[in-house]
């Protein structure tokens, strides 16, 4: 296990810095809306948070972190924070592959079709787009996520938005539950599948759909997604922990611990393939971690963009 203290003080630093928790400059870390035609004004705006964005650097860093966890290497995490965060965020971005970036991108492009698709009044401007923070959070450092919320609260109020459409469970929890309490900003914020309104009964199909933590546990939202699959002729097939019972896949834990993360995601692969049908995910940090531990996994966005 690597110290907490060492990964919250690199984190931190990183979004002092940059604004982001990998320090990868925002012009290239957030291309997925170029050639998608968005609309520029609407009604909400479609708020990423970047994190699926963050999705192929996740995976590229935690792949490092598994290697040198409890090694004599381990300890020099504690002098990553001395390096200049964009440096560092320029060599993550130039190790990580086109192709992962690309598949990354193809999801927040997936939910653009499916929000139009559904004749949903939003729009997209990047440069209001902002990671909201909520990493600092989870581990602690309560003071660095007050000060980036209130930055990235201040930007929204003076741009005049009200409501805001959200893609993960992370940055809606952060929206509708913590930047209320800590930072006094209140949006009107929903997920997109919440929004959708699609229809079809051209034959059916069956998955399972795994609750991230905070859409199942915290928010209590996990009826809608499956409303929505059963509206376009999907069934989502029960299992054992699901909903306000989920279980955890891992995911927050692999920046701290590798090893303990993967105990974690293999038994919640065990819970999600008993079912034998497809597994669906709704959270970038689920899916990946889902599929790192060798579980075939599809995006909620692209099996909705698929039946169209």
């Amino acid at each position: 296990m690597y110290n907490p203290r060492d990964m919250i003080d690199v984190i931190s630093g990183n979004v002092r810095m940059t604004r982001n928790p990998f320090g990868i400059p925002k012009f290239l870390l957030n291309q997925w809306h170029y050639g998608v035609q968005a609309p520029i004004a609407g009604d909400a705006l479609l708020f990423t948070g970047l994190m699926y964005q963050f999705s192929p650097y996740i995976e590229k860093s935690t792949n490092y972190l598994a290697q040198f966890e409890d090694s004599r290497w381990s300890d020099y995490l504690r002098y990553a924070k001395y390096v200049p965060g964009y440096l560092s965020g320029l060599g993550l971005w130039m190790m990580t592959s086109h192709a992962q970036k690309k598949e990354s991108d193809a999801v927040l492009q997936n939910i653009v079709r499916i929000l139009k698709a559904s004749q949903v009044d939003f729009f997209y401007r990047p440069e209001l787009d902002d990671y909201s923070g909520v990493l600092l959070y989870d581990f602690g450092d309560q003071d660095a996520f007050v000060r980036h919320a209130r930055y990235v609260a201040g930007k929204l109020k003076k741009a005049g938005i009200r409501k805001l459409i959200t893609v993960d469970p992370h940055t809606t929890y952060a929206l509708k539950v913590l930047f209320p309490k800590y930072v006094d900003a209140v949006f009107d914020v929903k997920p997109y599948f919440e929004l959708l309104t699609l229809q079809s009964r051209n034959g059916t199909r069956r998955v399972t759909l795994h609750d991230p933590c905070f859409y199942g546990r915290y928010l209590e939202m996990s009826d809608t997604p499956r409303s929505v699959l059963a509206n376009i002729g999907i069934e989502c097939v029960n299992i054992r922990n699901s909903g306000t019972f989920t279980g955890c896949c891992g995911g927050p834990a692999e920046s701290i611990s590798p090893k303990l993360s993967s105990e974690i995601v293999n038994k919640r692969i065990s819970d999600l393939n008993a079912t034998g049908e497809p597994i669906i995910a709704m959270c970038p940090i689920c899916m990946g971690n889902l599929r790192k531990a060798g579980a075939k996994v599809e995006d909620l966005a692209t099996l909705i963009a698929n039946g169209l």
